[in-house]
């Protein structure tokens, strides 16, 4: 098991900034590698294990065939399987687990319980998707959009709700050096702090941030859209929400503004002919099946990375 004085977690993208560039050129280098990769087997002996409160299809798909390419054992927990926040206590299953486990996954509704969770264990926890944040997503998307890098001409512009994909986009693509320009209805804007951590890094980093409530001004020359669903689960109740999105869905009309070669970015599901309309999820730029499948990729480099770093930096030098 992990040695708890020196164990790292990924609770935001930004918890790894620093090594972000690393992180995504190791999942590129391994989707695209040679036969080294059928005996690189990082994660042997391992078993990690994944926490579901929300259903998931990438998310669980993933992981699971990720974790065994990298030589370990996946283990999926639903929530109904264990007794996290019912009869035990956080604190008591994350202390639990890590007598078991190399490495937890966790998707989860509140932020404060993955924070939680970390806190309490002493293996590397990954925030699997919560109300806040999204860092898996991001570094797909990160990766993805390296990946088309020659293409690529013009600012990341985000069409909708400033929801928790949005954060990491945001926090990843200004540590990366990108401008960032977003639009949402007004109310529904990124939370401040994420925006104050933002701000802090595309200051180092030489990178702008601009927000408004104009999908038209946001999407103007830009080399990539991405944009989400209206209402994301456990969101249903929120009244009138969707109503507030009116002029925001991505379809020919908004995406002529966009360079020529602009990339349609969007992390799945899709409710077309809410968001998005299929003439663009279907169109020639739309790369969101790359962004699922580098779900994959990108989450190995992290496991790796936070499980078996020497083991990481052994295959980045090989590379």
């Amino acid at each position: 098991m992990s040695d708890s004085d020196s164990k790292r977690d990924l609770m935001a993208i930004d918890d790894v900034s620093d090594e972000l560039a690393g992180l995504i050129d190791w999942g590129i280098d391994f989707k695209h590698g040679s036969d080294i990769n059928y005996d690189f087997k990082p994660l042997d002996g391992m078993s990690i294990g994944s926490i579901y409160e929300k259903p998931s299809t990438r998310t669980r798909v993933s992981f699971e065939v990720g974790v065994s390419k990298l030589g370990g054992q996946p283990l999926t927990l639903l929530s109904n399987d264990i007794q996290l926040g019912k009869s035990e206590s956080i604190a008591d299953t994350a202390a639990v687990l890590s007598r078991y486990l190399d490495g937890i996954t966790y998707r989860c509704f509140r932020h404060d319980d993955a924070e939680e969770l970390a806190k309490h264990a002493t293996v590397p926890v990954i925030n699997a998707l919560s109300d806040l944040h999204h860092p898996c997503q991001a570094a797909a998307d990160l990766m993805t959009i390296a990946e088309h890098g020659e293409s690529v001409n013009g600012h990341i512009a985000w069409v909708g709700d400033g929801n928790n994909v949005f954060h990491d986009l945001l926090l990843a693509g200004v540590a990366l050096g990108h401008d960032v320009s977003y639009a949402t209805p007004a109310g529904f804007e990124p939370d401040e702090s994420v925006m104050s951590r933002a701000r802090s890094i595309a200051a180092d980093t030489g990178s702008s941030i601009s927000g408004s409530n104009d999908p038209v001004e946001t999407v103007s020359g830009a080399g990539v859209i991405y944009t989400d669903i209206f209402v994301s689960m456990g969101e249903e109740h929120v009244e009138g929400k969707f109503d507030a999105f009116r002029g925001f869905q991505v379809n020919e009309e908004l995406v002529s503004h966009a360079d020529p070669d602009y990339l349609f970015m969007h992390c799945l599901p899709a409710h077309r002919g809410e968001e998005v309309t299929d003439a663009v999820i279907d169109s020639p730029n739309s790369v969101v099946f790359d962004q699922a499948e580098n779900r994959m990729w990108a989450q190995m480099s992290l496991l790796t990375y936070l499980c078996n770093e020497a083991a990481w930096h052994t295959y980045r030098d090989l590379g």
